[in-house]
């Protein structure tokens, strides 16, 4: 993996780019070598590649950078006063007149914050990084290339970034009365290109049927990108290493992806891949498993890796025998190539191992969909920056991260019965529904929806514990019940549009009948609400028998 690494840290991996393409021939010949079939497949992606900036207050020249779909400024530049807006949370805009001026915002910069800014009619926006160093970021709330009904939520501002430092003392200043200005040069090209996904097959020949695990990650990089994401594409290489002797004994396939636009096209690569293949993963994909940022120096925390419901056991099981942590069993967070969702297809980690929360506070929240985590503080200070070198690494703990890629890949391979928990997520959603049924007060009636939950989850248990007469027919009862239930709990309906790359509840599927038992009792306002909750109720209620069908008769 080290080896592999070092290759890795040559380049300077832009989506799009010759350097990048060049990469990807690499990782196509160590496939190949190691037996397994290789297709390189080229497809256009809206991309956006951040390029020099300047920025001066007052007259003074501040370091910073421009942000990946942010506007370019032109060669004139763009000069409008400075007004402070905090976090540019939806509080801190309200009565705030920003229209025609720059807005000064705390943290990161991130989709969320540059959207809200972007319709309150900000001309620019200053983001303040929350330590000294200056964090390359996509601010593009839009999953994948747009449509073109989603061009209008794409940037409208120019866009910068500033060391903490700096920004703290332009706050002080603004806050004390000062009236300031500033003008910010920033060129970033923005537009379509070719860009490449690598699908590597490694195929099962005994295996019963044509189904296949789906192991991806990014390899398109900011600077050289040895962390992020050349440490998981290492991971990948030596999965595919170890499984390629051994596939006599497994009964499906490995799949790999190797994503571009990660980084400058959110998650572009992926998207795209779900449409374009959406048959064939409906049909034959069991789970996803994806890799990010592993295997860094001080990344010791586990225990807030991520899964879904259907996959926290084979999840918990490899974190703790290979890692020696117990795992929490926080949900996914908006964010990674996580783009099958809506075709219903459940997901395990994006990252392994972060910094202890001991450390300071995570800089990846708002970045990353506000994943909430509780020990650990997200990757190391050298995140998205130039310092992503090969010596951020620790090959102890990369070794660490691999066997427990190896051992949750290695349960879905070689598990004659699919180690999804069905059972799990049935729970769930019911829990979510129960804690909603009192604020109703009555206006709509949970208890069909409710008793249908609590009898799926008995069939779920059932079949996963004792399987049918037919394995095979126990996997594709659980599969077709993971496709109806999946976009319940990280959609908000929509199986082939995906969602904003913002932050949301879970089950967002829910939200409208959560407006609804927020409003009062006997309002237009609850009227209102209750007919998009009716629908909300409907859409779960069809899901329910679809995964009740499916499980009821697996023969």
């Amino acid at each position: 993996m080290m080896r592999h690494l070092a290759v890795f840290a040559e380049r300077e991996k832009l989506s799009g780019s010759s350097e990048e393409r060049e990469s990807f021939h690499y990782l196509a010949k160590v496939l190949t070598e190691l037996g397994w079939r290789t297709e390189l497949i080229g497809h256009d992606a809206y991309i956006s590649l951040p390029g020099k900036a300047r920025l001066f207050v007052g007259g003074t020249r501040l370091d910073c950078i421009t942000q990946s779909f942010s506007q370019p400024s032109g060669p004139a530049g763009l000069r409008a006063p400075v007004v402070y807006a905090g976090s540019g949370g939806s509080r801190d805009l309200t009565g705030l007149d920003v229209a025609g001026r720059i807005v000064l915002l705390d943290g990161i910069a991130n989709p969320a914050a540059s959207l809200r800014a972007s319709q309150a009619g900000a001309l620019g926006q200053i983001h303040v990084s929350p330590l000294e160093h200056l964090y390359e970021m996509c601010i593009s709330p839009v999953w994948g290339s747009p449509t073109e009904a989603q061009r209008d939520l794409l940037p409208r501002t120019v866009v910068v970034t500033i060391r903490h430092e700096d920004g703290d003392a332009l706050k002080r200043r603004i806050i004390a009365g000062e009236m300031l200005e500033a003008e910010i040069f920033a060129e970033v090209e923005t537009g379509w290109r070719e860009t490449p996904i690598l699908q590597a097959d490694l195929d099962a020949p005994n295996a019963p049927d044509d189904t296949f695990v789906l192991f991806s990650g990014h390899h398109d990089t900011w600077y050289r990108g040895v962390m992020d994401n050349g440490s998981a594409n290492a991971t990948m290489l030596e999965v595919a290493r170890l499984f390629a002797p051994r596939r006599d004994a497994l009964v499906r396939g490995l799949r790999l992806c190797f994503w571009s636009g990660h980084s400058h096209g959110r998650y572009s690569g992926s998207a795209w891949y779900a449409d374009e293949r959406f048959g064939e993963l409906e049909a034959r994909c069991v789970a996803h498993v994806n890799v990010d940022s592993v295997g860094a120096k001080g990344n010791t925390v586990l225990t807030d890796a991520l899964s879904s419901h259907e996959l926290f056991r084979v999840a918990a099981e490899a974190v703790e025998r290979q890692g020696g942590q117990t795992l929490i069993g926080h949900r996914m967070s908006r964010a990674g190539d996580q783009s099958f969702w809506g075709i219903g297809i459940p997901s395990l980690f994006m990252a392994m191992g972060e910094q202890p929360a001991s450390k300071g506070p995570s800089v990846m929240g708002p970045a990353i969909g506000g994943a909430a985590t509780r020990n650990g503080a997200g990757f190391g200070w050298w995140w998205h920056t130039p310092d992503d070198t090969l010596d951020k690494i620790d090959p102890d703990l990369l070794v660490r991260d691999a066997r427990i890629y190896v051992h949750a890949i290695g349960r879905l391979l070689t598990d004659p019965l699919l180690p999804l928990d069905v059972a799990r997520q049935v729970t769930a959603l019911e829990k979510a529904l129960v804690g909603l049924e009192s604020d109703l007060a009555g206006r709509l009636d949970l208890s069909a929806l409710l008793s249908a939950l609590r009898g799926l989850a008995e069939v779920a248990r059932r079949i996963q514990v004792a399987g049918s007469p037919e394995t095979s027919c126990s996997n594709a009862a659980l599969i077709d019940a993971c496709r109806a239930l999946v976009p319940l709990d990280y959609t908000r309906g929509d199986r082939f549009e995906p969602d904003p790359a913002l932050k949301q509840d879970p089950y967002p599927v829910l939200d409208p009948i959560r407006a609804l038992a927020a409003t009062e009792p006997g309002t237009d306002a609850s009227r209102f609400a209750r007919v998009a909750a009716r629908r909300a109720l409907n859409r779960i209620a069809a899901a329910l028998e679809t995964a009740r069908i499916a499980l009821a008769d697996p023969s």
